[in-house]
């Protein structure tokens, strides 16, 4: 039976800092070496340079070794660094740890438990490919065993952390006479992401294996829970499946949604009530109580230009990207909802969720 799990969401001062963290450890909130996962937000351009998360990464890593975690240990520790905090979103990051046996009751009811796996390795050709999804699948149902969830239906949130390509990869694959799907280092990004996703949906059975074709293609297939970030950062998939589990115990159930398109609040609250929180039928902010830990949301622009029957001009905009864009806008709807703005928003939803909305996940504290 996996630990129960401690969760706590800290602000993020500046770029390098990890002082948060610091404090929860002095104050006895959770171990160092009891730090599993860290997903978060940095303030970057969330591009293929965005070296935000490298620094946000070293500055975390250096803050549990110098509270004691063994370094080895703490390279081991998935840290999931989305970039960007376009518009009102704010630098943040949400920390999971286990709650040492005997110091929590268990309890029949469903409670939240994590579990992580690094995939193959993957090559610049994978990325986009069969073998990419294949990989990925495999990573998903080895931590899934690992936080305890045999039922994928327990499984609300699976984040990820894959390689994209760079100028560098690119040219390592053609000297071993392969080819890559894009030599767009910022298109693969988008790719990476959406093929991870069709990973994670095979593994929980909500698609059949798809085929090369249909990579970023047919729109139709998604998983309902997957969140994917790349980066320059790794060359494997970093899995965390966050889910529910009985006989766990401790104070935290985790939930999910979609977003239909990208002004769609009510997929936000659904989150929240599937986590297990009673809401009003028209909830307020007033209505969480302090009791929402944090959302997780992946946002993408529609393919068809348009949101609820309205023309926009973000993928034509040529000034502004629209992933910065569609980002900005998503963290303003979440963020009205939540009443926090330090939300993990995150663009690059290919096969995450409908096209032109996203999944949505919810953590929520039952005391």
């Amino acid at each position: 039976m996996p630990s129960a799990i401690e969760v706590r969401k800290v602000p993020i001062h500046s770029v390098a800092d990890a002082s948060e963290l610091a404090k929860l450890i002095d104050d006895g909130v959770m171990a160092a070496d009891r730090v599993i996962a860290i997903i978060g937000k940095t303030e970057g351009n969330g591009g293929v340079n965005d070296y935000t998360r490298i620094i946000s990464d070293r500055a975390f890593r250096e803050v549990l070794i110098e509270k004691g975690a063994p370094a080895d240990q703490v390279k081991q520790v998935p840290i999931v660094w989305s970039g960007g905090t376009d518009g009102v979103i704010s630098p943040h990051a949400t920390i999971f740890a286990t709650v040492p046996d005997g110091e929590v009751e268990p309890t029949d009811e469903p409670r939240l438990t994590v579990g992580f796996a690094m995939s193959e390795v993957l090559m610049p050709e994978d990325i986009g490919r069969v073998a990419m999804v294949s990989k990925v699948a495999e990573a998903v149902k080895v931590a899934m065993e690992r936080a305890g969830i045999t039922d994928v239906a327990d499984v609300h949130y699976v984040q990820t952390k894959t390689p994209l390509l760079t100028v560098h990869t690119i040219r390592d694959a053609k000297s071993r006479g392969k080819t890559v799907w894009t030599e767009h280092t910022h298109e693969s990004m988008d790719l990476s992401n959406g093929c991870t996703a069709l990973g994670i949906a095979v593994a929980l059975g909500e698609i059949d294996m798809p085929t090369d074709a249909d990579v970023m293609h047919d729109r139709s297939l998604f998983s309902a829970v997957a969140s994917c970030s790349s980066g320059v950062e790794l060359d494997q998939a970093q899995v965390v499946v966050v889910g529910n589990a009985r006989g766990v115990g401790g104070r935290y159930r985790v939930g999910h949604s979609v977003m239909k398109d990208a002004l769609d609040a009510d997929g936000i609250w659904e989150a929240i009530r599937s986590a297990g929180l009673e809401l009003p039928d028209r909830p307020r902010t007033e209505d969480l109580d302090g009791r929402l830990v944090n959302v997780f949301l992946k946002c993408e622009v529609s393919q068809d230009g348009q949101v609820r029957g309205r023309r926009n001009a973000m993928l034509d905009d040529s000034d502004v990207h629209w992933h910065r864009q569609i980002k900005a806008a998503v963290g303003g709807v979440t963020a009205a909802v939540t009443g926090d703005p330090a939300v993990f928003v995150s663009v690059s939803a290919a096969h995450q969720g409908p096209d032109g909305g996203g999944p949505v996940a919810a953590i929520v504290d039952l005391g």
